[in-house]
């Protein structure tokens, strides 16, 4: 029985790999980097990965060289039994673009990511002073847009000011929502969906230019 194993586990090893087979996964479809391209990240790290034994391959190093990737957020790398080499891809997710001199969009995690020439994502714009080795206000208020509907639909760009105070701008309304630091946000948000409402309601949207909910319980407005 050893025996049979260990000539059945040397010819295992010694099997030639074959083309690789790229598989996306999570929930995002969309593809920011191609198979071909993963192909070429595989073959940039070891050489060849076609027609080589499965013993002289380094899947930790493949799967090193697949993460260091910006479009790549996870990877997995593995051969079958029939020499067939694997990765499955989950690509980063953008929840902002930052659109100035250098463009580049936020990752879920609040990271660097860069457009992709392959797909672009529709996310809010971020515009002001941003640069990519502080992103944590911005990161912050387009986090929160993402996770509500009302802002999810509504909310077509963020500017930040160089004071780093936060200005949003709506899709429905000609204004600009003034929400100054994100200090008790959950609040001013509210405020601003309540406002929103009542404006909508009584068809004055267009009439008003600024909203500013810097104040405690209340929103003020400047009108054209």
């Amino acid at each position: 029985m050893i025996t049979i194993w260990s000539f059945s586990s040397s010819k295992n090893n010694k099997r030639e790999v074959g083309v690789p087979e790229i598989s996306f996964v999570g929930s995002n479809t969309n593809l920011f980097i191609t198979s071909q391209a993963v192909s070429n990240l595989l073959i940039q790290s070891q050489g060849s990965v076609q027609n080589v034994t499965k013993e002289v391959l380094d899947l930790n190093g493949l799967e090193l060289s697949l993460t260091k990737n910006p479009m790549v957020s996870k990877a997995e790398v593995y051969v079958n039994v029939l020499g067939q080499l694997s990765a499955k891809v989950e690509q980063k997710q953008p929840v902002a673009r930052v659109f100035g001199t250098t463009q580049f969009y936020i990752d879920s995690n609040g990271e660097f990511m860069p457009l992709s020439n392959n797909y672009t994502e529709r996310v809010p714009l971020v515009t002001g002073k941003v640069v990519k080795t502080d992103l944590q206000t911005v990161f912050a208020i387009a986090n929160y847009i993402k996770s509500d509907d009302f802002l999810k639909k509504q909310v077509v760009e963020i500017h930040q000011n160089d004071d780093k105070t936060i200005e949003l701008k709506l899709r429905s309304a000609a204004f600009v929502v003034q929400l100054g630091t994100l200090n008790q946000l959950e609040k001013k948000i509210n405020n601003l969906k309540a406002f929103f409402i009542k404006a909508n309601n009584d068809n004055v949207l267009s009439k008003y230019k600024v909203v500013n909910l810097q104040f405690d319980n209340q929103v003020v407005c400047t009108k054209f």
